[in-house]
């Protein structure tokens, strides 16, 4: 029969279930998934599965399935709780030692038994590579790691974080084997080995993965119970490929990412057999900018494009009800939120904009290209681009293009400072007001930025991680908020919801994708509910 959408509300953040999934008989033959993540190794990116190195929603979905960390945050979110580990605490008052004891008789899926040496040479293998993608600095605030036995560890920090079980919960943290992982070179190809709740292989055609098959590992013990023995993860060029292939039953469900206009058509006109299931969504998009280039060096023009953009006009236009307007890196249902850019630039005004640069002596127009991926973030990004530029031209204070680039060549070309200005999304590592913080901000950034402000670096970031009590970082985080709007190094655009939609006999969907877009294959199995 038709179904309804789904709509599963967030509190402060954090997922709340309205269903709950009851075990059901599974039937035989894989689940089958379909996303719009390409898998792609290249000469810039050769290892685009390996812990030290990957830091997309993409690739850390597939760790996610088979790499086990020592925490993970559980069903409907909230704080981190053991998963390879037994039991991890801080063992001092000032939040800088943190211990975890492993369950007994672990092993990584080829046997060989897991123990706390492995948890270290995982962590310190990390810190030793230092990728340039920004993956080490999740793990930057370590000082040493130190075993006690075989199956205790210790993390000595440099400072108090209050965020690092969390960081320990995401897959830069995965426990790996020397066996398998060489100590200072990265792993390159599409294999993983790990002791997680499944083991995977990979179909390749030449350099890109078209399909993933995730078998459910005898050897795992941990805290998940997967509802399923195989999981297919298919990769499709398109939105609208997977959307055909949903509807000719080649595929059980579509994870992300859904077209606009999917959901949209899935909403008004419901298919017989098919449900859409909208879950709490903590993505966010934006501009970034090398604060270097000549075009953008000068603050006043990042502010002119900050009183130019029209965000309501952008998200009614190309995204309709899926998005709303961002006046803030950190997003409306994440503690700290504020609403800076709006503060200081209220609605688009040209005027304002034209005032600034005249203030600052920029001639006009102001000539910039728009950079963004062709590929990535979904079919709706270029006319979102198109729509920016129209804007800044309108205001005859620009001179704007765009151009966009597959994800493979756009990302290298980003972290060497190729661009100017440039457009990402952001999916958070955790639901923490400093994972939309320290990675723009912070030491050894993910956009490798060349902006610094040493207040924020060295002084707000390490004074929000001491509040154990996250909500009593909030002015931290509002200072902070206020810098970003006057220094404009980034010019948040906004924030989306995320949908899912799958055949009706699957069950568990409404918990297969998490607030920062985890997908948890384990959550999904057939029968009743």
């Amino acid at each position: 029969m038709n179904r309804k959408t789904l709509v599963l509300p967030a509190v402060a953040g954090m997922l709340v279930p309205l269903l709950t999934a009851c075990g059901g008989t599974e039937e035989q033959g894989a689940i089958v998934v379909g996303t719009t993540d390409q898998f792609i190794a290249t000469e810039n990116s050769p290892a685009p599965l390996d812990p030290a190195f990957a830091y997309d929603t993409g690739a850390w979905n597939i760790l996610r399935q088979t790499v086990q960390t020592l925490l993970h945050v559980p069903r409907g979110g909230g704080e981190p709780v053991p998963e390879a580990a037994e039991s991890c605490g801080f063992s001092d008052r000032a939040s800088e030692s943190y211990r975890c004891k492993l369950r007994p008789g672990l092993t990584f899926a080829d046997g060989t038994p897991l123990t706390a040496e492995d948890v270290k040479f995982s962590v310190d293998r990390v810190l030793k590579i230092k990728s340039d993608n920004g993956t080490a600095a999740l793990l930057s605030n370590i000082d040493t790691v130190e075993t006690q036995g075989s199956d205790q560890v210790v993390f000595h920090l440099k400072a108090p974080d209050a965020t690092f079980p969390y960081k320990l919960s995401t897959p830069v943290a995965g426990i790996l084997s020397k066996d398998k992982y060489a100590e200072g070179k990265l792993r390159e190809g599409f294999d993983v080995d790990g002791s997680g709740p499944y083991t995977v292989k990979a179909e390749r055609d030449g350099g890109k993965v078209t399909r993933f098959v995730f078998t459910r590992n005898p050897a795992y013990k941990g805290d998940i119970t997967p509802r399923n023995d195989k999981v297919e993860l298919r990769s499709f060029t398109d939105a609208g490929a997977m959307g055909k292939a949903l509807e000719g039953k080649g595929i059980d469900m579509m994870a992300r990412s859904l077209s606009q206009q999917q959901i949209k058509d899935l909403t008004e006109k419901p298919r017989e057999g098919i449900e859409m299931v909208e879950v709490p969504s903590l993505e966010i998009r934006y501009l970034g900018f090398n604060t270097k280039a000549p075009s953008v060096q000068e603050k006043a023009v990042r502010q002119a494009m900050a009183a130019v953009i029209d965000r309501g006009a952008l998200v009614n236009l190309v995204y309709g009800p899926t998005a709303e307007p961002l006046y803030s890196l950190i997003p409306s249902s994440i503690t700290g939120h504020a609403t800076p850019f709006y503060d200081k630039y209220g609605e688009p005004d040209r005027d304002r904009a034209a005032e600034i640069l005249k203030d600052a002596d920029v001639k006009t127009p102001v000539k910039i290209t728009l950079n963004y991926t062709t590929d990535h973030y979904g079919a709706e990004t270029a006319q979102e681009f198109q729509t920016l530029r129209k804007q800044l031209v309108a205001s005859e204070l620009f001179d704007a293009t765009v151009k966009g680039t597959e994800w493979s060549t756009f990302r290298p070309a980003q972290k060497r400072g190729d661009y100017a200005v440039y457009g990402l999304g952001w999916f958070p590592d955790y639901p923490d007001p400093d994972n939309y913080i320290a990675p723009f901000l912070g030491h050894d950034n993910f956009l490798n930025t060349p902006y610094v402000n040493k207040v924020v670096r060295d002084q707000l970031i390490p004074r929000s991680r001491r509040e154990a009590d996250r909500p009593a970082a909030t002015a931290v985080y509002q200072r902070i908020q206020k810098i970003v709007a006057e220094d404009v190094p980034v010019l948040p655009l906004w924030q989306g919801k995320q949908y899912v939609a799958a055949r009706d006999d699957l069950n568990g969907v409404e918990y297969s994708l998490s607030t920062s877009s985890d997908l948890l294959l384990w959550e999904l199995g057939r029968g009743t509910v």
